[in-house]
Order: C-alpha cells, then structure tokens, then sequence
C-alpha cells in the first residue's frame, strides 16, 4: 500500500525550493523501493516552515519542515514516510499552534486538498453550496449572502447582499459576475493562495453569485505577476465544465454560467473596479466617473457584480451552512472571517483566517512572533501601501471596519506590513506620494499633481529645507487629494502619510510634542 506525501505546489512553496523536494523525494523512494503516492497540495500558510513536507498516517498528518533537497534522505533514513522523529519533525499538522488558533472557514480546505482535483474537493464540502442555491430562488440566495453579514472583502466593505440585489432587480437579459483578482497590495496574497490552492472554491462562488443575479458569464480578473493563478483556475474551469459545474445546462437544472480568465497588464489602478472594467473591455485602465454604477452600467455597459476574490470565495460555506452559520463569527457589523496576511520585518510571516474583532497586537506577538530582526516593532502598516501608520500605542485596536476607520486607516484587504524601530517614517511617506504619481491613471488633477507635488516637498522636508512650509503643503495637498480624487488611489493617499507625520513627527524634524520644526544644531 502506497504512502501519501503531501508537497505544496503554492507558488510560495515553489519560490523556496517545493518542486526539487517533489522531484527528490520521488527519487529517492523509487531508489528505496517505497511505494509513495506524491499529492502536490496547496499551502497551510506558515511560509517560514516552507516547504512542508506532510505525511499522512493512521494518527493523521504529520508535518516536516522547512524541508530542502539534500534533507530527503535522512527523512527517508528516520523513517518519515511512517510519520516518525526527524529534526525537521513538526508533529501533526492540525496541532501545530499557528493553525490550530485559527478558526478556518474560507481556508477551511486550503493546505489538505489537491487543488485541482474536483473529487478532493467534493470530498471535502465543496459544490454543497451550489447544490443548495439550485433549489432556492434568486431573491432567497440574495436574501442568504446578505442575512450572513458579509462585506467587501477588498477594501471598500461595501455590503455584498446589497450589490447583488441591485444587479438582481435590474431588468431580465444580459448580465455579468466580475471577479477582481488584481491583488496588488503590498504584503498581501490571500487571493493568489485561493486561487492557487482552491480554485473551486472561487468557481462555485462565482456560479452562485451568477445564480442569484440571473448572471450567464463571468470573468476572473487575474494580474499578469500570478502564472500559477492562472495555470491553476484554468485548469480547475475545464475540469468543472467538464463535469456540468459550469456550462449551459448546471447538473442538469437548465441554468448557465460560464466562466473567463482575463489577465491584467500589471496597473495597479485596475484594481479599482471601474478601472477593471475598462481593462477588459479592452480600453486604457483608466477609472470611470460614478455614477452610473456598475451594478447598473458595468461590463459592458451592462449590470455587473464585481467582488473581491475572497468575497466570492465565502459565498460557498455562506450556502452550504447557512447565513447564521457565518453569522455568529465577528463582530459589530463586521461578519464572518477575515483572512489576514503577515508580512514585512516579522518572524512568522503568513496567514491567519481569524473572525474578526481579534486586536491588533495578537495578530503582531501571538500569531507574528514580533519582528524577524528582533528589535522593537515601532509601526504597522495595514491595509496594502494606501493604508494608515498604526504605532505601537493604537495595537489593541480589533481588526474590524469601523475601529479602523476611527483612526484614520482601513482594514482593507487585510494586510499587515511589519517594521522594526529602524524604519524612517519621513521615507515611507515619501514612498506613499511616488507610489501613487507612478500608479495613477491620471484622469483627475488632484491624484495626478498632487502626489507629484507631494513627492517633491517631502524631498525637501528630508533634505531639511524650508520644513515648516513645505510640510504645510504637504498637509494641504493631502486635504485636496482626499476630498477631490476621482477614486481611492489619490483618496487614500493621504493615508499613510498623515499618519507618518502624526504620530512620528521626528522622523520629518519635528519636535515629538508640539510638532514644530525642530532647530537645526549649530
């Protein structure tokens, strides 16, 4: 009888070495005489103990990690296709601590299956949902996804029943489901990894989305830096229309819905939705004026949804268990799950599926470990590179909408960038301004100039000339750029630099107590 060895092929794993450790292990139980059974799994997410290498056993699965090439043998040596003690031992999977605090519904699968194998993933809760949808009528599914509680899940919170039932009650005919994929968010990947590692998951969720808005097509917006996304859910689309999960006639209920993968051109801006649309229909990514909403006028000029991959990606357990289910995790009026994404100076970089109303500083010590380098963590960025500076006096804030958007910030896509005391805050302002004058579409004037001008008065402010004016300007720009840009691009902007200023005023040569130029030493 064969053993299972479970190697993850998550383009993480892959980075650090996942496929030579596939292809070592294979060889070297052919060269043993042990008969493997090699399943090329997805990422549990702990991408320091990558790649980790697990066995299944009668006891469950154990894990080994981080593996490399030349540690195979003296696995093989100890005995670990039997699950026994080596030095890369982590024991089983389920209780290594990171993963056994979670509470996993969106990655309820994500790290245990093959992803594109649609027998794992119908062994493991998957199409439940959709079978649940197909007795139930549009109004009731709308009514399902909007009872649940679930927002927008890649920045902007918007209600998700409350888009869907605007789509839903515009006049019967062509309709379009739009998945947002562009995931450009500095340290964030929680949409690459289910895509990559559960791509069904988005599918269904896609299927039901176009089942609740009488929706016949949809298309995945992918960015062009996401090869194995792609290779991924286009393998995972034939293999479910292949088995009547999408196609003209869904497991014989006479509905339709079919799916696309498109690939972005690698413009940041074209993760705002409207910029999105203009992309795949082929024009400049460039944002639209609102209204018309895409709800109303979207793809097209048709209606359209357009979610985030992981607002799609919670539809199915939302189906398959009902709104109530989802429901009862988070808190206020943040519902359900957030997969939240650990990355920049910290020890335990990866994800975290958590319901929402865990603070911050659990996330950064409990789950992060504290910063990789070992010195203090002086600030957190949060919310992708147009989110706010949090400083270490605002780490118990829950990670919830409203308790961010109480100090000026977002909750976003749920990225947190770590940095130790070394960082220079008056830098990373800097960075925020060119970012956006690299990234931005320039239709409106404020985001355009703005962050241009910002740039070079914050290059002043560094280089210690004239700060007190040019600091002026920069507050100055920054009211203008957040009350007068067309998108959130040079809306948010201000974000991170604000912050910067605010709660580190001496990174900028500003007196730490009155935020007042401080006088140059003689």
């Amino acid at each position: 009888m064969s053993v299972k060895i479970f190697v993850p092929r998550d383009s993480t794993a892959v980075a650090l070495g996942a496929n030579e450790v596939a292809n070592v292990i294979v060889a070297e139980a052919k060269a043993r005489g042990v008969a493997i059974q090699l399943v090329r799994n997805g990422s549990r997410g702990m991408f320091w103990l990558e790649p980790m290498v697990e066995v299944e056993t009668a006891a469950g699965r154990i894990a080994y990690g981080p593996v490399n090439e030349d540690d195979v043998a003296s696995l093989f040596d100890a005995g670990f296709a039997e699950g026994k003690v080596h030095a890369l031992a982590l024991g089983k999977t389920d209780e290594i601590a990171y993963l056994k605090n979670q509470e996993r519904l969106t990655f309820a699968r994500v790290g245990i299956t093959d992803p594109v194998s649609l027998d794992d993933y119908l062994a493991h809760e998957g199409y439940v949902g959709l079978k649940n949808a197909l007795k139930l009528s549009e109004e009731q599914i709308v009514k399902q996804v909007t009872d649940s509680g679930l927002r927008g899940r890649g920045g902007a919170a918007f209600p998700t029943g409350i888009k869907w039932e605007t789509v839903r009650k515009c006049a019967p005919g062509q309709k379009y489901i739009v998945c947002n994929a562009d995931e450009g968010d500095s340290g964030t990947f929680s949409d690459r990894m289910v895509m990559e590692d559960d791509p069904f998951m988005l599918i269904e969720g896609m299927t039901i989305a176009g089942l609740a808005v009488g929706a016949n097509k949809g298309y995945i917006y992918v960015r062009s830096e996401y090869p194995h996304a792609i290779v991924a859910l286009n393998e995972a689309i034939t293999v479910a229309r292949n088995a009547q999960y999408l196609g003209a006639n869904i497991l014989g209920s006479g509905k339709a819905f079919d799916l696309e993968v498109r690939m972005g051109a690698g413009s940041y801006v074209c993760g705002e939705e409207t910029a999105l649309l203009e992309s795949l229909e082929g024009k400049r990514g460039i944002v639209r004026a609102k209204p018309p909403l895409p709800a109303i006028s979207g793809l097209f000029g048709k209606p359209t949804v357009i979610n985030n991959v992981i607002s799609l990606a919670s539809v199915p357990i939302i189906l398959s268990r009902g709104a109530e289910f989802y429901r009862d995790y988070g808190m206020g009026r943040s519902r359900g799950t957030l997969p939240i994404q650990i990355a920049g100076n910290v020890k335990y970089g990866g994800l975290v599926e958590k319901a929402f109303g865990i603070t911050l500083r659990e996330m950064l010590y409990d789950f992060g470990g504290g910063t990789r380098s070992g010195k203090p963590i002086r600030t957190v960025q949060v919310g992708g590179p147009l989110g706010a500076y949090l400083p270490e006096s605002q780490f118990d804030t829950p990670l919830d909408y409203e308790a961010f958007l109480a100090l000026g910030g977002t909750l976003g896509h749920g990225g947190i960038v770590v940095f130790d005391e070394t960082v220079n805050m008056a830098k990373q302002a800097r960075y925020a301004m060119e970012f956006c004058a690299v990234e931005s579409c320039g239709k409106c004037t404020p985001c355009r100039i703005g962050s241009t001008r910002g740039k070079e008065a914050l290059d002043k402010v560094i280089a210690g000339e004239d700060r007190e004016q040019q600091i002026h300007l920069v507050r100055d720009l920054c009211d203008v750029m957040l009350n007068g840009s067309l998108c959130a691009m040079g809306g948010m902007t201000p974000f991170p630099v604000l912050s910067a200023l605010n709660h580190f005023p001496e990174d900028f040569g500003l007196n730490k107590t009155t935020a007042t130029p401080q006088k140059e030493a003689a």
